[in-house]
């Protein structure tokens, strides 16, 4: 699972990364992304800025109306059914990311344990994305099981797709996009901190 990532590039240079039209170089997002706040994603041949998690709308005891929740993981195995699986196939999206952020330790005291790509300043998670009533354009990301490095702290962790992948997971079938939503296979460094899961 993945609740909280970081995201350090400007929108220009993530868009020069990715090779895409860079209409929201002036779009203002924060440098740690949090479920239910806006954030940037590569789709349809443009950085666009939208916002994460897909609302869930829920009621109260009494049938009234609640604020909707954010849901910002599309699980692999979940892919197929109907809260994801139109976005899944028809709108797949690339998630800008410097690094992600798991909780560990005890309850009541877990810090932010970072993991990222060694000598990568970007990576590129798998996302999908539909528009709402309630937030406009929304996206979430896509997480599988945990690799080796990751399962100490989680047993989840995002879809992270290769450079030479970008073009099969945004334009290839949905099997094909599928066939990518895997566990990283490759090095990862893991950053152990002090700093409250939980801001204060």
């Amino acid at each position: 699972m993945c609740n909280l990532y970081r995201m350090s590039k400007s929108a220009a240079e993530v868009a020069g990364l990715f090779n895409v039209n860079s209409a929201s170089a002036g779009a203002n997002t924060p440098e740690l992304h949090y479920p239910g706040h806006p954030g940037l994603v590569v789709a349809d041949g443009k950085l666009r800025p939208m916002h994460w998690g897909f609302p869930l709308t829920l009621k109260g005891k009494h049938g009234q109306p609640l604020k909707p929740k954010p849901v910002n993981n599309a699980r692999t195995d979940k892919l197929s059914g109907p809260f994801w699986r139109s976005s899944f196939e028809n709108r797949r999206c690339l998630i800008p990311v410097s690094a992600y952020a798991e909780a560990e330790g005890p309850k009541g005291a877990k810090t932010r344990t970072w993991f990222h790509l060694p000598d990568a300043d970007l990576f590129a998670c798998a996302g999908i994305w539909r528009a709402s009533v309630e937030w406009g354009d929304s996206y979430s990301m896509i997480i599988t099981d945990a690799n080796e490095q990751a399962t100490p702290t989680h047993d989840r962790m995002p879809v992270i797709v290769t450079q030479q992948d970008w073009p099969a997971y945004l334009s290839g079938s949905p099997r094909e996009a599928f066939t990518l939503c895997r566990p990283w296979p490759g090095e990862m460094v893991i950053e152990r901190t002090d700093q409250p899961w939980v801001a204060k």
